[in-house]
């Protein structure tokens, strides 16, 4: 089996309906890239001379930014301390829109920093500031608490475990149960020796090392690992169990058997944040309720994406189809749905980026279409293409349009290097194309009034506006057949 284009899309289309719960050790992690050109005179190290700093969500966060960057809807559960890092996180949070969350402050806890250096793209020392005691009795009910009143609204709930002190044993005890009781599938990236503590949980995700720690089974090769991971299976009672193998891929296993996918990155540069990615894609996929080998090959195309970034990353639904789009002509990977496109548009929207709309029948593409399109795409970040369906050309051109079929003209646009999505609609208008994408800016041929451009009040109510483009005069497809058949009339 191997995974296309059409089942990518339908899974990224639905990300955006599946209610997600994380719950774990969230921290910070602090980037810190820097030059070195020289040794210190005060000892035999290295000194970095800092170009920029960033500090992301880490831990458990970073399992919410790969949800977050799907536009996946997220509820975070966690515990921090009432220190700076815990206020920062917390404001951190908000700004990446996870205005639902049950993060706790206990009062004396220290917020977890991890603080990474780098010089030439390499990972030079890492500082830890944290605390590993468990959790108050108090913040383990307020979380209890928290997951009991929301279960009923969630598709799947993930455990993020970095034995900082937030998963403790009775804590991923009654999670587990209550999301049993309710049939929300709970998936555990585990961590330490003892795995009885997530007994009854639908999927755990250990790597081979962790594998190896949890079952006294020396992994030496595949029967070992085979053998680890039927023993973890079955003991935990899972339903499915996978293997992440860092360069070397994954492995599922399930009451059906084992399933082998090697990795996908065409160069391995990084493989820190890559178990997260696999946790949040499966956890996506059982949500949805997709085959379980369609899943993995979803968690293993972005995995091998993942990996080929410095530093822990997320994969957006852009990189995902760019990377199965590797197989196809560029024409195809613009060619797109509405809901899969609502969701991309909406990732590019939080990056602050400019989207920009036109719509038309583009028959007989001419150097004025051209013209107009390589304008308008001036205008933003992205360019997107409404285009009329044959259905909707007939009805408002007559039975004698198009000249070319709607999948033709798609391609033939999609080509244009000004162009980054296309999509076509069958409505008389695009109004509610419009409705579903909002762009910014919402572009028409200068033969228009902007009172007379359908969508002009949508855009316009949300903070857009309307630009009128003048075509090359002259240069029509009116123009084009009325010359063929001067050309050829008898």
């Amino acid at each position: 089996m191997t995974l296309d284009r059409a089942q990518l899309e339908k899974f990224l289309a639905g990300v955006t309906q599946v209610r997600a719960l994380v719950v774990g050790d969230l921290m910070l992690d602090e980037y810190i890239w820097g030059a070195v050109d020289r040794i210190s005179p005060e000892a035999p190290v290295q000194i970095v001379e800092v170009k920029r700093k960033e500090l992301r969500l880490g831990g458990a966060g970073n399992v919410i930014n790969n949800l977050l960057t799907l536009n996946c809807q997220v509820d975070v559960v966690s515990v921090v301390g009432d220190d700076d890092d815990g206020q920062f996180l917390l404001r951190r949070l908000k700004e990446r829109g996870v205005q639902k969350h049950g993060v706790f402050s206990q009062s004396g806890r220290v917020t977890s920093r991890k603080s990474r250096v780098f010089a030439s793209n390499q990972q030079i020392v890492r500082i830890d500031q944290e605390t590993h005691a468990a959790i108050s009795a108090e913040s383990e009910d307020q979380i209890i608490a928290h997951v009991s009143a929301s279960v009923a609204d969630l598709d799947v709930i993930y455990l993020s475990d970095y034995q900082k002190g937030v998963l403790t044993d009775r804590l991923l005890h009654e999670v587990i149960a209550i999301g049993r009781n309710a049939g929300v599938a709970v998936l555990v990236d585990p961590k330490g020796e003892d795995y009885h503590k997530y007994r009854g949980a639908c999927l755990l995700t250990p790597n081979r090392k962790e594998a190896q720690l949890a079952t006294g089974i020396t992994i030496s090769d595949d029967v070992s690992l085979l053998e680890a991971g039927r023993k973890l299976l079955g003991d935990l009672e899972l339903e499915s169990l996978v293997l992440t193998r860092s360069e070397e891929g994954m492995t599922v296993l399930s009451a059906d058997g084992e399933i082998h996918l090697p990795t996908v990155a065409r160069e391995v540069y990084d493989v820190s944040g890559a178990g997260d990615t696999v946790l949040s894609l499966f956890g996506l996929g059982i949500a949805q309720k997709l085959p379980l080998e369609t899943t993995a090959r979803l968690a293993n195309l972005a995995a091998g994406i993942v990996v080929g970034k410095v530093g822990t990353s997320t994969v957006s639904a852009q990189e995902m189809l760019a990377e199965i789009g590797l197989q196809l002509s560029d024409s195809d990977q613009k060619l797109i749905s509405v809901p899969l496109l609502e969701n991309i548009l909406a990732g590019e929207r939080q990056k602050g980026k400019v989207i920009v709309f036109t719509n038309g029948c583009f028959d007989l593409l001419h150097v004025g279409h051209v013209k107009y399109l390589q304008a308008a795409r001036q205008l933003g970040d992205l360019l997107v293409l409404g285009l009329n369906s044959d259905a909707s050309i007939q009805r408002l051109k007559g039975a004698g349009r198009p000249l070319i079929g709607q999948e033709e003209r798609a391609h033939i646009l999609a080509a244009l290097n000004c162009i980054d999505y296309v999509v076509v609609f069958d409505e008389d208008t695009p109004l509610e194309l419009i409705s579903c994408l909002r762009p910014k800016i919402l572009v028409k041929g200068g033969d228009y009034t902007p009172e007379g451009v359908v969508g002009r009040e949508l855009v316009e109510s949300y903070g857009g506006r309307v630009e009128l483009i003048n075509f090359v005069d002259g240069k029509s497809t009116t123009n084009i057949i009325n010359k063929i058949l001067e050309s050829y009339r008898d």
